[in-house]
């Protein structure tokens, strides 16, 4: 018993390692393809709503997605008459960040009005610049001061922490939305959410299954709601916006939300008639098309192929390697397959494994080693001249 369970541990172990050694290469092919710098700087929430008089604090993010670090300085290239901004972290005003290669640093954006400013919109330009002035990046801040009208009319308030979400076109996205009833009764909501065609778009309880289209509230009390979000298989890479709306009666609030399509890796490999064998004789070199089908969303670059074939045998393929194959395309390839010299006559198995940037596909040959027709020759030679033997041996003895 206790074999058994220290077999079973260190089988367990391996897999672990091999599944973390995959991630982890998986993870430094992704870094090769970062550009070697790149800086972009941008606030939590683009726009907001603020009160009159209202203090603004917020966060602002700045993203190095280079390969190497960057120290980079910060500004404000333009500040609204009336208020007064600055960068900060902690207690104290920044000028400055360092940022490590391939992460984001996260300082605060702070902006005060002064007693005179009135409702209405207005806009702060935030730049980063890399100390050696090769690279910048500039976003810009809106503030929307409402009316006292407005302030009123704010009985629902949404808020989310992730706005955006990204992955693969196959995968379900779900939005952590928080609605905050902030009048003084208890209401009820409705809920309804417009994005992309044919998208799949639901509203459920956190941690619960079913979907729902409204909500009940008492007064100032708030409620977290789920939006899952399933894009079609083949939704095409992009950004796609979301808007999710509440209301009751003459009461709105909306949220933008973004999903962030990656694409899907898929390959598939096979022949144009559907056959997966031919003959052949032993060496001699036979021939066969295969074709190879990107059927994901996104583009698979660096396709190679390998072979596993019996020994002494030789598989050879042209091209060697296809540089990329755009979703939908096909791609055509000649594998030649010479069996050994001294192989016997029979059925052999020759597997071909095309090897893309992120999907793989297989496809197993069936190869019928067949004998030279000289040696068919040889064979009918000797029996007819073993007949012509039997005859002269009949009419020999059939005269004594």
């Amino acid at each position: 018993m206790r074999r058994i369970f220290l077999v079973y541990f260190v089988s367990v172990l391996f897999l672990a390692i091999g599944t973390i050694e995959a991630i982890h290469g998986a993870q430094g092919e992704e870094k090769d393809r970062k550009p070697d710098r790149a800086i972009s700087i941008y606030p939590e929430y683009p726009v907001i709503v603020a009160q009159k008089g209202e203090e603004v604090r917020m966060d602002l993010r700045v993203v190095n997605g280079g390969k190497s670090d960057e120290d980079v300085l910060l500004s404000l290239v333009s500040v609204p008459d009336g208020w007064k901004a600055r960068i900060k972290t902690y207690s104290f005003p920044v000028k400055g960040v360092h940022v490590p290669k391939d992460s984001t640093k996260t300082l605060t954006f702070l902006a005060e009005p002064d007693k005179n400013i009135g409702p209405g919109e207005y806009s702060f330009k935030v730049k980063a610049t890399t100390t050696d002035g090769k690279l910048s990046h500039e976003n810009t801040l809106t503030i929307e001061v409402a009316s006292e009208k407005q302030a009123k009319d704010q009985d629902i308030v949404l808020t989310t922490s992730y706005p955006v979400l990204r992955g693969p076109s196959d995968a379900t996205f779900e939005f952590s939305l928080d609605i905050q009833n902030k009048t003084d009764q208890e209401t009820s909501f409705d809920l309804l959410a417009k994005g992309p065609k044919d998208w799949q778009i639901n509203f459920k309880p956190a941690y619960e299954d079913k979907y729902i289209s409204s909500l009940r509230l008492k007064e100032n009390q708030s409620r977290n709601v789920a939006v899952q979000v399933k894009p079609p298989r083949l939704a095409p890479i992009g950004e796609y916006p979301i808007t999710v709306t509440v209301s009751s009666g003459k009461s709105k609030a909306e949220a933008q939300l973004t999903v962030v399509l990656t694409g899907t890796y898929k390959l598939e490999a096979g022949t144009p008639t559907g056959l997966l064998s031919l003959s052949a004789q032993q060496g001699k070199t036979s021939q066969l098309s295969l074709y190879v089908k990107n059927t994901g969303t996104a583009p698979n670059h660096d396709i190679t192929f390998l072979s596993f074939k019996p020994e002494n045998w030789k598989v050879e393929f042209q091209p060697e390697r296809i540089d990329v194959i755009e979703p939908g395309d096909l791609k055509q390839v000649e594998v030649r397959i010479t069996p050994a010299q001294e192989a016997l006559v029979g059925d052999y198995s020759v597997g071909v494994s095309v090897k893309g940037e992120k999907a793989d596909a297989d496809v197993e040959l069936r190869v019928t080693v067949k004998a030279s027709p000289f040696w068919a020759w040889v064979g009918i030679g000797v029996i007819l001249a073993v007949i012509a033997g039997l005859c002269v041996l009949f009419v020999v003895l059939g005269r004594r």
